[in-house]
């Protein structure tokens, strides 16, 4: 049995002519195959999509029977050409995956239910220039074979997939023609959609930070960071303990999508307030000519400072209401209520008697 070991040239007879370099990494293009033994209402029996960036681009489903676009920056880059031949290649893989489901239900011996095959290839083009790539293939949520493009071989998961492994390392010219997609087509697509989604896949959006803390075990505080509505997703986020960095006392969330085109990650340090307040979260983004610093104020120093201004403003109104009595006593005019005197203006007098003080 052989999963499908087939280059999916996503349109490579439809687009003429090179594409611009990108810019700054890290970016990548990725496809993701997911076939069901047993579909369903809302649950086709084969599923496509892929993603520049994360930003889903194309989809195909058994249903519909046809590829079509997701994002307005690829309809008018391609023709219907790229489509027909998108679908085209779609449906072959909707009935390779067919007969592998049942290929692998009779190894793993399993009479029937619901099954699942998973398929996942693409490459990246990394901040210092280099690229790279994978392809992979999983069975009921659970890895099954991948290539290791290097040593252009296959490593399987498990017994049944060593079945898998020894038919397609038969014949070496599969791994070759797959290392050759992942390291030239792939990289070579990847440059044109993000040329051709530029204003989108290249822009710049920077983070937001917003840092809290709550009460957590054994009178400890947790400090939490919460980075959002960047763009790209590449993101750094380190706590830093009076001025540095303390990555192993960090701990870092996933980098998820905020839905509604950016991203948003979280990083959590965990601290004995009685004995250190000096944090300070660090934010590095492409988007930033330098690192972002947002430092923790504790809520016992702000609480401080709120009950000082409060202090002083009271002051300030009772001199400026004794100021005006007294004004008012000496020409002769009757003294006001002293809600009346405390609500009349003396916040110059006020500030000269802070100052001075």
């Amino acid at each position: 049995m052989a999963l499908l070991p087939l280059l999916v040239l996503l349109g490579a007879a439809a687009i003429q002519g090179g594409y611009a370099n990108p810019g700054p990494g890290p970016h990548s293009l990725r496809y993701f195959y997911t076939g069901v033994s047993e579909p369903g209402p809302g649950l086709p029996e084969f599923i496509t999509v892929g993603y520049v960036d994360e930003q889903l681009f194309m989809d195909y489903d058994s249903e519909r029977r046809s590829a079509e676009p997701r994002a307005e920056w690829v309809k008018g880059a391609v023709d219907a050409q790229y489509w027909a031949r998108d679908t085209q290649i779609s449906q072959g893989w909707q009935a390779g995956f067919r007969a592998n489901l049942n290929t692998l239900r009779g190894r793993y011996n399993q009479s029937g239910g619901f099954h699942t095959l998973q398929h996942m290839y693409g490459c990246e083009l990394r901040e210092d220039g280099s690229t790279g790539g994978v392809i992979q293939y999983g069975y009921d949520g659970r890895d099954y074979i991948s290539l290791d493009k290097e040593r252009e071989t296959w490593v399987a998961a498990d017994d049944g997939a060593q079945v898998t492994k020894r038919k397609w390392e038969a014949d070496r010219s599969i791994a070759q023609r797959e290392r050759a997609y992942l390291e030239q087509e792939c990289i070579e697509w990847l440059g044109k959609y993000l040329e051709y989604g530029k204003e989108t896949l290249q822009r710049r959006e920077p983070p937001r930070v917003q840092v809290s803390d709550r009460p957590s075990r054994d009178g400890l505080t947790t400090l939490s960071c919460r980075v959002h509505g960047f763009y790209p997703r590449s993101v750094a986020v380190v706590w830093l303990k009076k001025g540095v960095a303390v990555p192993q006392e960090t701990n870092r969330g996933d980098v998820l999508p905020s839905g509604d085109g950016t991203y948003q990650t979280r990083a959590t340090i965990e601290i004995d307030p009685s004995s250190e307040t000096d944090y300070t979260c660090c934010v590095e983004h492409p988007s930033l000519a330098q690192d972002l610093r947002v430092p923790w104020a504790p809520k016992s120093n702000v609480m401080l400072i709120v009950g000082v201004v409060i202090g002083v403003l009271v002051l300030v109104a009772a001199i400026a209401g004794a100021v005006v009595f007294l004004r008012k006593k000496n020409s002769g005019y009757k003294a006001a209520a002293a809600h009346e005197g405390s609500s009349t203006s003396g916040s110059n007098q006020g500030s000269d008697t802070c100052v001075k003080a």
